[in-house]
Protein backbone atom coordinates (compact mmCIF):
# COMPACT_ATOMS: atom_id res chain seq x y z
CA UNK A 1 0.00 0.00 0.00
CA UNK A 2 1.53 3.72 -0.65
CA UNK A 3 0.75 6.66 0.41
CA UNK A 4 -1.19 8.93 -1.44
CA UNK A 5 -0.34 12.96 -2.66
CA UNK A 6 -2.31 14.15 0.53
CA UNK A 7 -1.39 11.88 3.35
CA UNK A 8 -3.98 9.08 2.94
CA UNK A 9 -4.08 5.62 3.04
CA UNK A 10 -6.61 3.13 2.85
CA UNK A 11 -7.91 0.76 5.20
CA UNK A 12 -8.61 -2.72 3.36
CA UNK A 13 -12.21 -3.17 4.05
CA UNK A 14 -11.57 -6.85 6.47
CA UNK A 15 -10.01 -4.50 9.33
CA UNK A 16 -12.40 -1.96 8.87
CA UNK A 17 -15.07 -4.60 9.53
CA UNK A 18 -13.32 -6.14 12.14
CA UNK A 19 -12.82 -3.29 14.07
CA UNK A 20 -16.32 -1.41 13.41
CA UNK A 21 -14.26 1.36 11.32
CA UNK A 22 -17.34 3.65 9.60
CA UNK A 23 -17.04 6.18 7.49
CA UNK A 24 -17.29 9.69 10.45
CA UNK A 25 -15.08 7.06 13.04
CA UNK A 26 -12.77 8.87 15.09
CA UNK A 27 -9.21 7.50 15.22
CA UNK A 28 -6.19 8.60 16.86
CA UNK A 29 -2.54 8.16 16.05
CA UNK A 30 0.42 6.92 18.04
CA UNK A 31 3.90 6.25 18.39
CA UNK A 32 4.87 3.09 20.28
CA UNK A 33 8.37 2.15 19.71
CA UNK A 34 9.36 2.67 15.96
CA UNK A 35 6.10 1.95 15.19
CA UNK A 36 2.95 4.36 13.72
CA UNK A 37 -0.24 2.56 16.01
CA UNK A 38 -4.00 3.70 14.28
CA UNK A 39 -6.76 3.28 16.89
CA UNK A 40 -10.44 3.79 17.23
CA UNK A 41 -10.67 6.56 19.18
CA UNK A 42 -12.66 6.17 22.72
CA UNK A 43 -16.29 7.45 22.23
CA UNK A 44 -16.95 10.78 23.95
CA UNK A 45 -19.90 11.08 26.65
CA UNK A 46 -21.85 14.14 26.54
CA UNK A 47 -21.97 14.24 30.62
CA UNK A 48 -24.59 17.44 30.45
CA UNK A 49 -27.50 14.78 29.86
CA UNK A 50 -26.30 13.34 33.15
CA UNK A 51 -27.03 16.19 34.89
CA UNK A 52 -29.50 16.39 37.93
CA UNK A 53 -30.26 12.46 37.41
CA UNK A 54 -28.92 11.38 40.44
CA UNK A 55 -30.23 13.79 42.94
CA UNK A 56 -33.68 12.23 43.64
CA UNK A 57 -31.69 8.69 44.76
CA UNK A 58 -29.42 10.57 46.79
CA UNK A 59 -31.90 12.00 48.24
CA UNK A 60 -33.93 8.69 49.46
CA UNK A 61 -30.64 7.76 50.31
CA UNK A 62 -30.01 10.77 53.09
CA UNK A 63 -27.15 12.49 51.12
CA UNK A 64 -27.65 16.29 50.34
CA UNK A 65 -25.61 16.36 47.03
CA UNK A 66 -22.85 14.07 45.39
CA UNK A 67 -19.98 15.62 47.04
CA UNK A 68 -21.00 14.22 50.23
CA UNK A 69 -22.05 11.43 49.33
CA UNK A 70 -18.11 11.08 47.56
CA UNK A 71 -16.59 11.59 51.12
CA UNK A 72 -18.92 9.22 52.47
CA UNK A 73 -17.85 6.26 49.85
CA UNK A 74 -14.32 7.41 50.07
CA UNK A 75 -14.58 7.90 53.91
CA UNK A 76 -13.75 11.40 54.95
Amino acid sequence: MKLGERGQVTIPKEIRDRFGLRPDTDVEFQIVGGSIVLKKAPKKLDLRKWKGRCSDSLAELGYSSVDSFMDDVRGQ
